[in-house]
């Protein structure tokens, strides 16, 4: 889950929503900034169903006693977290072993390889394993180039994604989420420079130097659950009983 806090409401996107609109931005990448075009349509499955790992735990919301409001992505426990994450590559390669793959890739991103929790080492090991056997199951040679860009393009679109469900719609610049304030950390062939957000209004947002073919609009659902209905009817509940509400933003 994407939460956000205000005075009154928690603003809640689930992870698979937010996935959905970063297969939105993919699939408006300029054709001739993408490397290995024969897995476009591969490469766009994975970057769309990269959370489905969260759509069970996005159901049953959990309370971070912590910090006193719902978990989120960055905050929820690590193993239920993980098993999931495991189960979510599963379905994706269901459907698409080279999607599975960037999928597995962009998981063990997360993680440090020298850490010495034993549920992040089996997963890294276990990951490798997968995507060793994948690659063995294409039995083709995709250009390692190719598999960067891909995988680049997928934690791009990611993050252009969480840019939108972070800030709220018309934020300054200075008051922007400091994760992507100076701009996002993927560097491609043919851009010069650090791809840069900002938000012009509240349902426009510019990216410069631009790699889309032309302006779009994608669809952010949401909700906007009371504070108060939280400690009364509890977290479960409450987001349940709240309305889907929609955030339009177009980006040009």
């Amino acid at each position: 889950m994407i939460v956000t806090s205000s005075n009154s409401y928690f603003k809640m996107i689930t992870q698979h929503d937010h996935a959905l609109v970063s297969g939105e931005i993919a699939k408006h990448w300029l054709d001739s900034l993408f490397e290995g075009g024969f897995y476009r349509k591969e490469v766009e499955y994975a970057v769309s169903q990269h959370d489905c790992a969260w759509i069970p735990l996005d159901k049953q919301p959990t309370w971070n006693e912590e910090k006193d409001q719902p978990h989120s992505f960055m905050d929820y426990p690590l193993e239920p977290k993980v098993q999931h994450y495991r189960k979510g590559i599963d379905l994706v390669e269901n459907q698409s072993e080279y999607a599975a793959l960037l999928c597995s890739q962009h998981y063990l991103s997360f993680f440090d390889e020298n850490s010495s929790n034993s549920t992040i080492t089996d997963f890294i090991s276990q990951e490798m394993i997968r995507q060793d056997k994948i690659k063995r199951i294409l039995n083709i040679q995709v250009p390692e180039e190719y598999i960067d860009f891909h995988f680049r393009l997928l934690q791009f679109c990611d993050d252009i994604s969480l840019y939108l469900c972070l800030n709220e719609p018309g934020t300054a610049k200075e008051d922007e989420n400091p994760m992507f304030k100076d701009g996002f950390r993927q560097q491609f062939s043919g851009i010069e420079g650090t791809i840069k957000a900002k938000w012009l209004d509240e349902q426009t947002v510019s990216v410069t130097p631009n790699p889309f073919k032309s302006p779009f609009k994608v669809e952010i659902p949401y909700k906007a659950v009371s504070k108060e209905d939280c400690e009364t009817r509890g977290l479960q509940q409450a987001h349940d009983l709240t309305p889907n509400d929609l955030r339009e933003v177009y980006i040009r």
